[in-house]
This record gives C-alpha cells, sequence and structure tokens, in this order.
C-alpha cells in the first residue's frame, strides 16, 4: 500500500509540474494613463485616476477600447478549444424556438427562431390560415444588431406600433403600421426609453421618453420621465405630455397603460425602481382629469383590471410578499380598499385571463400557480408538469384558452394550452434540442450565511458526477432590485454541464423570493448581506465538494456584475476565475450616469450622508483593488452601447486590476462593439461572446482540452 501511494504521489507531482510549466499566454497590457482628479466627500479626497474613460465619445477612450480588445481577443485566439466551444454552441443553439401564440384582431401571432436567426421573427396566422412574416427584425440591420424591442396592438388589431433599438441602446425608435397590408402609416417616432406603446382607440397611443440629455445620450444623466400621448398623423413635436415635466417634482419611471376595455388611463410614477405614485384618468370623459390612486411611493401596487368602475390591484402596502386588493374607480384610495386574495406566506404575482385571475406563488424560488375568480374564490390550483418556473398565465377577457410555458435548470421550455373553465391543458410545443434533460439533476439545498440566516440554493450537474472536488463550477448570482432568480433552461448552461461543468444559483438577499423584507435585507446599509450570502455559497459548494477553489468561477451581470467584483475584491482566495457582466463597478459615481440615481432605493448614493458614503466606499469595486494583490483570471464584459450601466464602470474596474494584479492571472477586458446591456444582441455575437467566457473559464482552471475530452489535469499554483 505505500508503494501504491507514493505512486500516486509521484504521479500526481509530475502532472503539478507539467501544469506549472505550461507555456502560459503571455499578456501585455496597454498603458492606461492616469489623471488627477479628486472628489472630496465630507472631508475625504477620493482620487479617480480614470476618470478620462468615463467619456465615451473622446478619440482617447475610442483607442483605449481598441487596445484593450487587441489584447483581449489575441489572448483568446490562442485558447486551443475555443472554436471547440463556438462550434458546439452553435449545434445545440441549432434548434427551432417559439414564443406563445396570443390573439389579435383575425390573426394569432407568435415569435419564432428557425434556430441561429439573431432576431425573433414575428409570425402570423389566421385561423385555418397560412403561416406568415409579419415582422423579421433581421431585415432591420445588415448586422442583426437593430432589434424589436416591444410591439403593441390596436383593440381591433387593425394597427401595431413596433419599437426598435439600434446597437443594444435603451433608446427605442417607433414606427406604426397597418397590420393586414403592413404598411407604415406615417413618420417614425424617436427618443422612447423605458417606455411601451399603449394604444388609445384607432387614434393614438401613450409612451414614455426622457428630454434629450445634454452630452452623450449613452451616458449623461436621464431623470426627468415624462409620459405622452402622440395622435396618429401629426409630428411628434406636437405630442402632448400627459404627465411629468414639473421641476418641482421629478419622477425618474412614469409609465401609462390604457385598460383592456379602453375607460381608463392609468399611470405609474416612481422616483427609484421601487416604490410608485399611482393615477389614473377616466378616457370616455370629453376633458378626463387625473386622479391619484395613491399619493406616495412606500408600495409597488399596479392595476391588473377592471370590471366598469371596479379596480383591481396588486400591492405589497402592508403586505411585503403582495395581495391582491379591490376598489371603486369613484373613490380608490388606500383607506378604501378590500382585500380580494389575501396576503400568504409566498411572494404573490397575477394576472388575468378568460375572466379570471391567475396568481403565481414562489415556494423557495419554485412556481405554484391558483386560478381564482373575481369574487376572490379559489377555483383550482394548476397542477403544472413538473418542479420549475411557470410564466404566460393570462390573456384577454374573451380568451378561453391561453398558453404558458413550463421550464427548469434542466428542461427546455415548453409551450402548453391551457383550458380556463376546466384546468386542462395539453403541451403545444416542446423544443426538439440535442440535450438529453434526463441525463441531469438539479437539487436544492439550503446552506448558512455569516448572519446565519438560512439561503437557498439550486444546483445543477450531469448525474453520477463524482463529488470530488474538482469539478468546474459557475456560481451566479444577482441579489438585488427585488429580482427573483428562478429555475429556467439556459442553452449556454447546457453546454458548460455537458462538458462536467456544476451550475449553482443561490437566492440572494436583495432579491425578491422572499418578499419585501428579502429584498431590504439586500439594500443600502445591508448591501454587505448580498456578498456575505454569495461568499457562504461558495464556501458551502467547496465544503461539500462540489468544487475546489481551483475550479470555481463566480459570474453575474449587471447588479451581478457589482456582486462578483465586490466578492473578488474582498475575497480574492476563494475562486479561481471571476466573470463580471456589464456590472456596476464605481458606487460612488454611478447616480450621475444616465438613469442611475433611480437605483438609489437598494444602493443609497455618495452624497446621502458620510455614513452612506464610508459604507459605499467599503464595497465598491473599483475603489477596492488592492496593491499586491493576487486576484483570480478576470474577464470584464461589456458593451460600448450599455446605456444602462455604462461601459465606464467596466473600463476603470479593468484598469485598476491591471495596474495592481500581483498574481500571475490575467485580468482582461472584452468590449462588443454595436451592443448594449444585453437586451436584443444578436445570436451570432451571443454565441462567440459565450465561446470566449467558457474558453477562458477553463482555460483558467487548467484544461488543456475541454473536459469531456480528457482526464482533468492538476492545477496548481
Amino acid at each position: 500500500m505505500k508503494n501504491i501511494s507514493l505512486l500516486a504521489a509521484l504521479v500526481l507531482f509530475a502532472a503539478c509540474q507539467e501544469t506549472k510549466q505550461r507555456d502560459l499566454i503571455t499578456v501585455n497590457y496597454p498603458t492606461t494613463k492616469k489623471v488627477d482628479t479628486v472628489d472630496n466627500y465630507f472631508g475625504t479626497e477620493v482620487p479617480d485616476p480614470y476618470r478620462w474613460l468615463e467619456d465615451d465619445r473622446s478619440e482617447e477612450t475610442e483607442a483605449w477600447v481598441k487596445e484593450q480588445n487587441s489584447v483581449t481577443f489575441g489572448y483568446l485566439e490562442k485558447i486551443p478549444f475555443r472554436e471547440d466551444l463556438k462550434n458546439r454552441l452553435e449545434k445545440l443553439w441549432n434548434y427551432e424556438k417559439v414564443g406563445s401564440p396570443f390573439k389579435e384582431g383575425d390573426y394569432t401571432y407568435y415569435y419564432k427562431n428557425n434556430g441561429l436567426q439573431n432576431q425573433y421573427v414575428v409570425y402570423r396566422k389566421k385561423d385555418g390560415g397560412e403561416e406568415e412574416v409579419f415582422l423579421d427584425p433581421n431585415t432591420f440591420s445588415e448586422d442583426g444588431t437593430t432589434s424589436l424591442m416591444g410591439l403593441s396592438f390596436t383593440k381591433d388589431g387593425s394597427k401595431a406600433a413596433y419599437l426598435i433599438s439600434e446597437g443594444g441602446s435603451d433608446w427605442r425608435k417607433a414606427i406604426t403600421i397597418e397590420t393586414e397590408s403592413k404598411e407604415i402609416v406615417e413618420d417614425t417616432l424617436v427618443d422612447i426609453k423605458f417606455s411601451g406603446v399603449s394604444w388609445k382607440g384607432n387614434d393614438g397611443f401613450f409612451y414614455s421618453s426622457y428630454d434629450k440629455p445634454e452630452g452623450s445620450e449613452l451616458s449623461a444623466k436621464t431623470d426627468q420621465h415624462k409620459l405622452y400621448y402622440h395622435k396618429l398623423g401629426t409630428s411628434q413635436s406636437e405630442d402632448k405630455i400627459i404627465f411629468g415635466g414639473t421641476p418641482e417634482e421629478k419622477h425618474r419611471y412614469v409609465g401609462g397603460s390604457v385598460s383592456e376595455d379602453q375607460k381608463y388611463l392609468f399611470i405609474s410614477a416612481s422616483v427609484s425602481t421601487s416604490g410608485n405614485k399611482l393615477f389614473m384618468m377616466d378616457l370616455s370623459l370629453d376633458n378626463p382629469k387625473l386622479v391619484t390612486i395613491l399619493d406616495d411611493t412606500d408600495s409597488d401596487t399596479y392595476v391588473i383590471d377592471n370590471e366598469g368602475a371596479t379596480l383591481y390591484m396588486v400591492t405589497n402596502r402592508e403586505a411585503p410578499n403582495k395581495k391582491v386588493v379591490v376598489v371603486d374607480a369613484s373613490n380608490p384610495t388606500p383607506d378604501n380598499w378590500e382585500d380580494l386574495i389575501p396576503e400568504t406566506e409566498n411572494v404573490l404575482t397575477a394576472g388575468t385571463g378568460g375572466g379570471y385571475f391567475f396568481t403565481e406563488y414562489m415556494v423557495d424560488a419554485i412556481s405554484k400557480v391558483l386560478q381564482y375568480d373575481y369574487e376572490g374564490n379559489l377555483v383550482r390550483e394548476v397542477e403544472l408538469p413538473g418542479v420549475g418556473s411557470a410564466g404566460g398565465f393570462g390573456g384577454k377577457k374573451e380568451d378561453k384558452e391561453f398558453y404558458f410555458s413550463f421550464t427548469n435548470y434542466n428542461t427546455p421550455g415548453s409551450l402548453y394550452k391551457y383550458n380556463v373553465e376546466t384546468g386542462e391543458y395539453k403541451q403545444y410545443w416542446k423544443p426538439q434540442i440535442d440535450f438529453n434533460p434526463d441525463d441531469y439533476k438539479s437539487e436544492q439545498v439550503f446552506y448558512t450565511s455569516k448572519d446565519g440566516i438560512k439561503v437557498p440554493m439550486i444546483i445543477t450537474y450531469k448525474k453520477g458526477t463524482e463529488l470530488n472536488g474538482q469539478n468546474p463550477t459557475i456560481l451566479y448570482g444577482y441579489g438585488g432590485f427585488n429580482v427573483s432568480l428562478t429555475p429556467s433552461f439556459s442553452i449556454v448552461n447546457a453546454v458548460w454541464m455537458e462538458q462536467g461543468g456544476v451550475y449553482a444559483v443561490p437566492n440572494l438577499r436583495g432579491g425578491g423570493e422572499y418578499g419585501k423584507k428579502w429584498h431590504i435585507a439586500g439594500t443600502k446599509l445591508q448591501k454587505q448581506n448580498v456578498f456575505d450570502d454569495f461568499i457562504a455559497a461558495a464556501e458551502y459548494l467547496i465544503d461539500n465538494k462540489y468544487t475546489s477553489k481551483e475550479y470555481l468561477a463566480i459570474r453575474g451581470g449587471s447588479n451581478g456584475g457589482l456582486l462578483v467584483g465586490a466578492t473578488m475584491t474582498q475575497r480574492p482566495d476563494l475562486m479561481q476565475v471571476a466573470l463580471p457582466a456589464v456590472g456596476v463597478m464605481d458606487m460612488l459615481r454611478y447616480h450621475t450616469f444616465t438613469a442611475g440615481a433611480g437605483w438609489a432605493y437598494d444602493y443609497g448614493t455618495s452624497e446621502d450622508s458620510e455614513e452612506m458614503f464610508k459604507y459605499i466606499k467599503g464595497y465598491s469595486p473599483v475603489h477596492n483593488v488592492k496593491e499586491g494583490t493576487a486576484y483570480p483570471a478576470t474577464l470584464v464584459t461589456t458593451g460600448d452601447h450599455d446605456d444602462r450601466v455604462v461601459p465606464a464602470h467596466s473600463f476603470k474596474f479593468a484598469a485598476e486590476l491591471q495596474e495592481k494584479q500581483a498574481g500571475e492571472q490575467p485580468t482582461l477586458i472584452r468590449i462588443e462593439t454595436k451592443a448594449g446591456h444585453g437586451a436584443g444582441t444578436p445570436v451570432s455575437k451571443t454565441i462567440e461572446q459565450y465561446a470566449d467566457i467558457f474558453g477562458f473559464t477553463f482555460y483558467n482552471m487548467g484544461y488543456d482540452e475541454l473536459p469531456n475530452q480528457a482526464v482533468l489535469k492538476a492545477f496548481k499554483d
């Protein structure tokens, strides 16, 4: 036995030596100049040497982007299995995908992608008729970077307005067409942002926008949202402001929606991403007046339906997990609300269809759906096809059937046709994909965070995987803005898992999985809870041998990018690879860009108080990169047209890492051109991005080949 042990030790030593002697890809970072910009916060001076990178219109910034991309792609091109990953992603992606059908006028419409089309195509057909293309966004631009970002029909289905985004920007253009002929009926509307389109009859529609900002439209501050009415056939300059625009009261997010019966316009107004005021106008009157339903922003409240003057609303006012209330439109203030569907211990999301309410509850992030009548009586629980996430329960009042979707981490999404009267449903569409869900398993665990709070996490991997601490693992998180991470299938994650990878998603505080209290517990002066939850998830995976430090990657986007940036600067010893995407990295200045000030409900700002400034500075990724620290291999990703989280966040973070990295691991930034925060990204670009992300991850975990092609190579410092 001793001889065998000695032999095993010699083999392992040789393997480690072989890995250590592997030729590393040489990285020569561009020199990023530093300036003497210094800000003073409550008497504390904070240098900002890379402030110049905030100017997205300067030639210097453009040159820096080109230099960084040259280095990054030079590195990525040397990864031996990069093309193998790209080819596998393309093959797995190449199956037909169909969205839930919906009825408008005489046609049934649906989104469909034949496999590798850059953008989904809108099709339609009449009952018993032939399928035809209604809108094909792939024809909007040669490179597929102009996307369809909204489609709204008149009540009779005779006209439609659709929104497009160019290069991934949040700024939209609106185009109106006659649906039968598909002919454009008027000039294109421009400068629409954070808005849908809601029709009033056939004559016009409501939409929201900001005044064009001074300076760069991709980074300058926008914080005065307005609701407009556009009458068809008139110039956009004549559009009437319905709500907003008064300097004494700014609302950063304003939205208007017309009720299904066309009787009311409901207006929501917010100063941040949580909490809204609520107003209404009776459109049946010649000169409708604005009526206040709710005059504070202490809750999230919205109208889901009305029957004549009876309004039905979802609210978390005095109900952190939400409830459905009913009130008469003649006196709609909160003191007159009556509970229709009371709050429960689980978080509620509600919709309507076929004359019923459908409430989806999250039970430890898993869907449970109940059907109620308009008197608040329970009709039935919908027995779902499995354990996972259901969506799409809803339709028009006259609909007797509609479609819902079901998915989880190892099951591609399928569509089901539901009968509202009987509760019966049948499978309408199932994807034909080169992936066998039966080969994989998802398990939910509960782990303990730093302060003793139990946090759920779903871990998905191939059956038969040995928990030996050597499995390449991606830990993905978000933890903010009341956003809930529920199980859903992803093609890119499927590729990761079939390579032997583990995919783990914890439901961190700051999210909405357990209602408003869970959200608040990860905001402002409690934001560190989110990072602690994520760190504890990583430690759980390591302690239970799913993986080890050498095979762990952490990943997240937007607020999740902040999560990764904060975690890797607080615990650089915990992971081998860090993958922050479009992250909020400069927490002292995030509120000065685009609509960033609206995030203050979650973050607070550096200007609020000295206490808040010190707390934020204590975790801000840009301000916590330390000289002489060995950071994990890092691939920062962003888009040059991201006007949600401006790319300067990522630029500054990458520059700090490149200057101060003490270890041998690469710290690179991949900047996608003509791309924004993520929505509408062409399939071709998405495939290239993930081939690079996964290639970078596997390579920096010590792989010279993809794991399903060879035995894992030992990786040691």
